[in-house]
Formats: C-alpha cells, structure tokens, sequence
C-alpha cells in the first residue's frame, strides 16, 4: 500500500470539486481501488503504485486545465478519467467573450461591443482610457482584465486605485482610522474583486500587497514595476495627479485608466485633468483609447434612459449658454 499527497496549487478547490462534490464522485468512480480523503486544498490518495501514478497524471491534466481557464465541466472531468491517454488537447476551451473565470466558475464577460473593444485594446497596448458614463461596465471590465493577466501571471501584482475626493472634504467626520474612513470610497474596487476571487485567498493577496487597493495620493514616489494597475474615477483627478500616475507606471506593466468626465466631484476651485490626459496623449503608440455610451449600460433598464435624459438636457443648457 503507498500513500500520496496532491496539494491544488493556484487554482480555486470548488472549481474542482463540483456541486456537492458531484466531480469528486466521477473520480472516485474511475479509480475505485484508491481510497480518497478530499479536504481543502489536499487531496491524500492510497493503493497500488500503478493505479496512484494514473491518478497523479489525470490530477495533473485536470489542474493545468483548470490554471489555464479557471474552470472544467463535469464531462471534461470525464472523459479525462476514462482516458487512457489524458491531455488536455481533446477538452472543451471557453470560447466567446470571457474574460475570466470568477468564484463558483462564474463566467466574467465582456457583454457589450465596446466592452469587447476594451478587452482587444488592452492586449494591443499598455495603456488604456476608458471613458464613459456609470453602468457601462468599464471598472468591472477593468478589474477582470487585470485579475487575467494576473493569473496567468503576465504581472505580478495587481495595483488598484482612486482618488478619494470625498475623503478628503469630510475624513474627519467619518468614525474610524484612516483605512477604516477611506475604504467606503475603494467599496466598488472591492466588489468587483470579491466577484472574482473567493474571500479568503482575496485578503491573504491583499495582506501580501500581491492585490493593493489604496486612494490615488498613495501612489506618489512609486515605481510599479510587473504590475497591472487601474485608476478608476479618474475625472475626481486633477491634472498633476493624472500625470504623477502615469508616471508611476515601470517596466512590464499595464495600466487602464477608466473615468466619467460627466460625474465630477472636485471642489470648484480645481479642474479634472482627465480631459487634458485624453487630449495630450492621443496618437501615441501603446496608449488606446475607448468611449463606452449609453449603449454599453449593464444595470437596470433604466439607467440607459437616465443617462439619455441627462445628456439631453446638458445639451440644452449649452446650446442655451450659447445662444445668450
């Protein structure tokens, strides 16, 4: 009798166990001579030496499959248990527009045109505005396409920021340390990560700063090298904090900038530098830019038609400044 231990390295446990261990039971199934313990991320396995090394080469098909696509269906489990020849050559691959695959296998897709646009242009260059109105997607997208590249590890960290404007108008009414009054305005950040990356292995990355969540000001004097990093909101930024973040950008990394200039919270006395960033930096190869609209809006129904009477009625106003 031999005993072997198979620790499930970089890859989420529940994609391989299944719904109510329903893929545990396919192999237990193909190897009924082997007795199996299952707990966490080990699995302990017992029996003939013939029958544990067929067991460690299918574990091993199964898991770079799943490193590669953070998934595997119930069938793809199947047919590599029933096979004498395992390779991931004959599994299904995720086609269509998924960007990543989320906790439980959830299935993270680009689901609108310029969405899609977003997800070519940031394979094509390593900088990237995209600028459109709330509900369009584009920090969720952003996020998605940064927890990809971290996981088939093109970067090494993944680096996530915005500027807390309204932090810095009321920090010292709010209960709390500093992380603690800052944190409500990074919320979105998180739950676009929560989404992806289960609980527990989220806050062991972020007490590692493998993942860092932080306000854009924390930003200064750094270097981010091998890193992916998003500044969200970037209109609440103004002209010299847009720059000192595009400057903090090192080698082999990539970077998105995504921003509303219709929502910004600035005091009056300060000016976006979004704008001016968009402006400047066209015709520059490596940086892409990408207009999400109405179009794009992925919340409720009625957010679109919010968004259109607004812009309308911005249209008024300065046709109506005009004609004064």
């Amino acid at each position: 009798m031999i005993e072997s231990t198979i620790l499930l390295q970089d890859i989420d446990p529940l994609v391989l166990y299944g719904v109510n261990n329903n893929k545990l039971d396919v192999l237990k199934k193909a190897f009924p001579l082997l007795k199996m313990v299952f707990r966490g991320d080990k699995i302990k396995v017992s029996g003939k030496g013939d029958e544990i090394e067929q067991f460690e080469l299918k574990m091993r098909v199964i898991v770079d499959h799943i490193k590669q696509y953070q998934d595997i269906t119930l069938k793809d489990i199947e047919k590599i248990a029933m096979s004498e020849t395992p390779n991931t050559a004959y599994l299904a691959k995720p086609t269509g527009d998924v960007i990543v695959y989320g906790n439980n296998g959830h299935a993270v897709r680009a689901r609108t045109p310029n969405q899609r646009v977003m997800v070519e242009q940031n394979l094509k260059n390593d900088i990237l505005f995209a600028i459109g109105p709330a509900g369009t997607g584009k920090t969720y997208t952003a996020v998605a396409l940064a927890v990809k590249a971290w996981k088939e590890k093109q970067v090494k960290r993944i680096v996530l920021t915005r500027p807390a404007v309204e932090a810095g108008e009321n920090l010292g009414f709010l209960p709390g340390d500093l992380k603690e009054k800052i944190d409500p305005y990074l919320r979105p950040l998180y739950d676009a990560l929560d989404d992806m990356i289960p609980a527990d292995k989220l806050a062991y990355y972020m007490s590692s700063r493998t993942i860092e969540i932080a306000p854009l000001a924390y930003m200064r004097g750094r270097t981010l090298d091998n890193a992916f990093i998003i500044l969200d909101e970037s209109q609440n930024a103004n002209d010299l904090q847009i720059k000192m973040f595009l400057t903090r950008i090192g080698s082999n990394a990539k970077a998105i900038i995504t921003g509303d200039p219709t929502q910004v919270d600035l005091p009056r006395n300060q000016k976006s530098g979004l704008d001016k960033a968009v402006r400047i930096l066209q015709n520059i190869e490596g940086i892409a830019h990408i207009t999400l609209d109405e179009e794009d809006v992925v919340r409720h129904k009625l957010v679109k038609a919010i968004i259109k009477a607004y812009d309308k009625e911005r249209e008024n106003e300065t046709e109506n400044s005009y004609h004064r």
